[in-house]
């Protein structure tokens, strides 16, 4: 049986709403971040090198990364939901916004927890980290325009992806000057699915 190994308030969060979207059988391994450092704990190291979540097993295949793992789950269980033809230019487009997630939007974003760290010595980055995060945001703030998901008419991989952005742009409270992508997350939190995964790995600091 495919497991995930879940980390509490992390990207691995996507990882169980997209399971729950494809309704196939699953095990969820939980992993507890330390209270007080936030980081993931050691026995983590023993599933991948990297210490971190989400992984996935699934018989002799594991995965790491959060695009490769949604992509794999998708083509292995969508039964052709969940993602456009490949070879169209709506394909291509998903395709992108899989990898713009973490490629591109992420960085600002991680850039200001880590910098907000430092308090008073951080203040002089970040006028330029709050001028990239305006850009990304603004950017998939207005892909949404007038549309109900990222590519095409129904749920995909890219709005599995992309949530993980709209989700650390609520935390940080920069989400507001951008209504579409506020909207598209509440819709996203309504989803069952989303819900009964929040209900399966538990307290889920990002939803709303």
């Amino acid at each position: 049986m495919l497991i995930l190994h879940h980390l509490n308030d992390s990207r691995s969060q996507r990882i169980l709403w997209l399971l729950e979207e494809l309704g196939i059988p699953y095990q969820m391994k939980q992993y507890q971040r330390d209270a007080k450092t936030r980081l993931a704990p050691v026995e983590l190291a023993a599933v991948h090198p990297l210490g971190k979540s989400p992984v996935i097993v699934d018989g002799d295949i594991r995965i790491a990364e959060s695009a490769a793992i949604v992509d794999y789950l998708i083509r292995t269980y969508g039964k052709g939901a969940m993602m456009p033809a490949m070879g169209t230019g709506e394909y291509e487009a998903y395709n992108e916004w899989l990898h713009y997630a973490e490629g591109s939007a992420m960085l600002p974003l991680m850039l200001n927890l880590y910098v907000s760290r430092l308090k008073e010595a951080g203040k002089p980055l970040h006028p330029r980290i709050d001028s990239e995060i305006a850009n990304h945001l603004g950017y998939a703030d207005t892909a949404l325009k007038g549309r109900e998901f990222f590519v095409g008419n129904a749920l995909t991989g890219a709005d599995i992806q992309m949530s993980f952005v709209a989700e650390m742009a609520k935390i940080f409270e920069k989400l507001a000057p951008y209504p579409n992508l506020a909207a598209w997350l509440g819709r996203m939190h309504a989803r069952p699915a989303f819900r009964r995964s929040v209900e399966k790995g538990g307290a889920y600091r990002f939803a709303g």
